[in-house]
């Protein structure tokens, strides 16, 4: 089981594709390069193109007796320089690292000022308008629960993926400085789901969209309805959470 960070910029999303770098393949290579075997691996979640991971977990099965010590030096040795190992640990043969989460964590940057950045554009969405933040965080409130999500799911994504009803634990918007960050944490998340939001919730920091339209936008479960998609520079998957004993941080 590994805690992966990266920075997706340069790949087309988490998840292997024919002819395109991702975060997977990259991992298959470096794991193959270290064991001499073809280890297909399995991840918490996957990313869009563009997207980043502070907190990625992967699972893995290996005929090998080698330690967890050596995986981290022998798969960051090889791996290229934005995705690194930043811990692992062995879990049981039945450990099913997807259906095992307990909750995902995701959080949406928004960076503000009159002009684009610069440096950090590739990690933040930047809107060069003030953000009402205390409405966006009073919408984001209205997401918390056991609801179906299908007007934040893209009208093609949803045909892949069985029912759009999720558990959103927790959902807000903060300010820290001239960034506001979106925190959204669920039991699982439709594609898109959380880009889809933050377009939305962009929309109600405008003025564009009020609470009462926000709340007709959730209540319809129309797909494609939420949005527009922001893009995906500004999304990070920033943890994984197991139950005790297989938590990130004894990874």
């Amino acid at each position: 089981m590994l805690l992966v960070e990266y920075d997706g910029t340069n790949y087309a999303g988490f998840q292997r594709q024919h002819h395109q770098p991702t975060v997977q393949a990259a991992l298959e290579q470096a794991l193959r390069s270290v064991t001499g075997e073809r280890l297909p691996i399995s991840a918490a979640g996957r990313t869009d193109a563009g997207a980043h991971a502070r907190g990625q977990v992967v699972s893995f099965v290996s005929g090998g007796t080698r330690k967890t010590s050596t995986f981290i030096k022998g798969l960051n040795h090889y791996l290229p320089p934005d995705i690194a190992v930043k811990s692992c640990r062995t879990v049981a043969a039945d450990f099913d690292v997807r259906r095992g989460a307990l909750s995902r964590e995701y959080r949406y940057y928004i960076s503000g000022g009159g002009t684009r950045p610069a440096l950090g554009r590739h990690y933040a969405y930047h809107v060069p308008a003030s953000l009402d933040v205390v409405a966006m965080d009073r919408a984001a409130a209205m997401l918390v629960g056991h609801r179906d999500f299908a007007s934040f799911a893209s009208s093609l994504a949803r045909s892949n993926v069985r029912g759009t009803t999720r558990h959103l634990l927790r959902a807000g918007v903060r300010q820290h400085g001239e960034m506001v960050v979106l925190t959204l944490v669920g039991n699982a998340f439709l594609p898109h789901q959380v880009r889809n939001t933050a377009g939305a919730l962009i929309r109600v920091g405008l003025g564009k969209v009020t609470a009462e339209q926000f709340c007709s936008i959730i209540e319809a479960k129309k797909p494609g309805l939420g949005g527009p998609m922001a893009p995906a520079c500004g999304l990070f998957l920033e943890r994984v959470n197991y139950p005790e004993g297989n938590t990130n941080e004894n990874v």
